[in-house]
This record gives structure tokens, sequence and C-alpha cells, in this order.
């Protein structure tokens, strides 16, 4: 396996968007997707302090969380990572967007791009998301992206999973 932390921070570049490292500058744009432990920021110091665990995550191994940029602009419009499993060569994949770039193609090609990092450079065996059985959006996503339903979770949760052949 081929997990972080890497050399180089890995930039992964796609027609509209790229995955890459998340700045302090970036911070601002992001407060209200900005999540840690399921506990939203609420301030820019709040924000600020989740990135750094984020970035402690990484450093540590655990985890690697992008910031999706809008190629055009640069923006960070969104995240996705890797959050959970890494030792045991799977990989939680988690993403947000914010509200007025849903519904684009922003987070189809987010989605795509790490999960092909996840199993070409990271070769996890299995790559697992979790949502609400409400967030027909997200269920959505998952199915286009070929993630199989595998277990109804408590608290109305739902499990989705793409394996590779070992």
């Amino acid at each position: 396996m081929n997990l972080p932390p890497y050399g180089v921070f890995p930039i992964i570049t796609g027609d509209n968007i790229s995955l890459r490292q998340i700045q302090l500058s970036d911070i601002n744009d992001i407060i209200e997707i900005s999540f840690y432990d399921a506990v939203q920021a609420t301030t820019l110091q709040q924000a600020i302090a989740m990135q750094d665990n984020i970035n402690q995550d990484y450093k540590d191994g655990n985890s690697i969380h992008w910031g999706i940029a809008e190629n055009v602009t640069n923006k960070i419009i969104g995240t996705c990572g890797y959050y959970r499993g890494l030792d045991k060569g799977t990989g939680e994949l988690g993403c947000i967007l914010l509200p007025s770039y849903r519904g684009q193609g922003f987070m189809t090609a987010a989605m795509s791009l790490a999960i092909d990092f996840g199993i070409n450079n990271m070769q996890l065996k299995r790559i697992w998301a979790e949502t609400t059985q409400q967030n027909e959006r997200a269920i959505k996503l998952l199915e286009r992206l070929n993630f199989i339903k595998v277990e109804d979770l408590e608290n109305n949760g739902v499990e989705y999973e793409i394996r590779q052949n070992v």
C-alpha cells in the first residue's frame, strides 16, 4: 500500500476541478462546510483549528483531505477525502460541497478522481461511504459511481462500497 503522508501532497487535476491541499487562505471560503468528528465549525477560528487537526491526521498517516478547487478560479468549493481504515487497506470516502455549486457535476468529478487515486495510488481494496437514507442526492451519486449498498445502519444511515478483487 502507498499511504499518506506523501513526500509531496498529491494534486489531482480533472477537466473542471482539481483536488489540492487546503491552504490557510482558503478557510474563510469554506467555514460553512468545515467539519471535524461530525462537528461543524461556526467561526473562522474553529475552522482553522479543525483544518489543523485534519492536517495532523494526514501527517500521522490516518487520512487525506483534499479541497475541491474549481480550475477556472482555483477557489475551494468543497472537500473530499479518505478518513478511516487506511491501515487496513480500506478507506471511508467523504465529501461535501458548498450549496451554490451542487447539481453541476463537480462532486461526481471530485469523487471519481478520489476513487481513482484510492485504487491506483493507495491500492485500497475497499472504499466505502455512509450517508442517511433521506440523502437521495448522495445515494444517487454513489450509485452513479458504482458503489453498491451493503448495509442499513443505525440512526437511519446506509453504507455503500466499492471492492477491488484481492
